[in-house]
């Protein structure tokens, strides 16, 4: 390869990845433009395989299945054969981020049979929103709004409590274009961590959802042009070490300390999902004395349906 084809393919990395940290900081927060999508058909979903052969380091094997998704915008995100994916993979619990819609204003075809389903839809009209899908009636079920510590109105947190555990699921806010809502992010960061500090008194943690921060750099692409990224300020990356110090655990990067090109979104310009030019955003955070139970985290980055892919949690209670 000449000298002047490798400047041009790191012009074009490097150009793809600055694209992406503007596109997320543009309309990871509520731009509800879906129509500037492009289409794309699923993959062969017979060639997945939708069981997990690993056991717990108490040597069980799983008995629940969780995915989190941010679909950003649940109307479209419907319209690209994802019900099929949903019956393929069959969890007991599924987590909606962004899904930009009321419980009103979801189709039929979202009513999914085998689950009661849960909406935190915020006050704006097609912006963020969280949805929550369990086959299992859960003992309890709190929206953000109504926990004190958080005075959620924008749809970013379902707290639901099972026997064993308390499942939350997240979109976390923005640091937006220019960084001009990192200080939103940075007191959303301090009252979600003492919130789920306090939580964790109770019963252990799973976290899911889009928590917006790529915590290492080896969970991003292109770690060095994406330093003042929304998603990649130091500021994010610390407050997420902050919350690990506290008892909490990163189950994927735990159980594949080094695995690199692991990312679970992409931005939809200059075909960066095709050149695998991602950022790891979508996480499963469990409190540490939990991850005993874990049998496996995994990401679905072969699934298409959103510029985010699923990502799936296999844990035995």
């Amino acid at each position: 390869m000449s000298a002047k084809t490798k400047q041009k393919k790191m012009a074009d990395y490097v150009t793809t990845t600055t694209d992406n940290s503007k596109k997320r900081a543009r309309n990871n927060d509520g731009d509800d433009s879906e129509s500037k999508k492009p289409k794309s058909g699923q993959v062969d979903l017979n060639k997945i395989n939708f069981d997990c052969e690993k056991k717990s380091a108490k040597g069980l094997t799983w008995n629940l299945k969780i995915i989190s998704w941010n679909v950003a915008g649940l109307r479209a995100w419907l319209k690209k054969d994802v019900v099929e994916y949903l019956k393929k993979e069959d969890p007991d619990i599924i987590c909606l981020q962004e899904i930009k819609c009321t419980e009103k204003q979801m189709p039929d075809e979202a009513k999914l049979p085998g689950y009661k389903i849960y909406i935190n839809s915020g006050d704006k009209a097609g912006y963020s929103g969280v949805a929550l899908y369990s086959k299992k009636t859960p003992i309890s079920v709190r929206m953000g709004k109504e926990i004190k510590e958080l005075d959620d109105n924008e749809g970013r947190v379902i707290e639901a409590e099972y026997e064993q555990f308390f499942l939350v699921s997240t979109y976390i806010p923005n640091a937006g274009a220019g960084l001009k809502t990192l200080p939103k992010r940075m007191k959303w960061d301090e009252e979600f961590r003492n919130y789920l500090k306090e939580l964790d008194t109770k019963k252990p943690v799973v976290l899911t959802g889009d928590l917006n921060v790529a915590h290492e750099e080896i969970d991003i692409a292109n770690p060095k042009t994406n330093t003042k990224s929304a998603g990649f300020t130091k500021e994010e990356r610390d407050n997420m070490t902050l919350l690990l110090e506290q008892g909490f655990i990163d189950t994927f990067r735990t159980l594949n300390p080094e695995k690199t090109g692991a990312y679970t979104f992409w931005t939809y310009f200059h075909n960066a999902r095709a050149k695998n030019v991602g950022w790891r955003l979508d996480y499963f955070i469990s409190s540490k004395r939990f991850m005993d139970n874990v049998c496996d985290s995994i990401i679905r980055n072969e699934v298409l349906g959103s510029d985010h892919c699923p990502i799936v949690f296999y844990i035995n209670v």
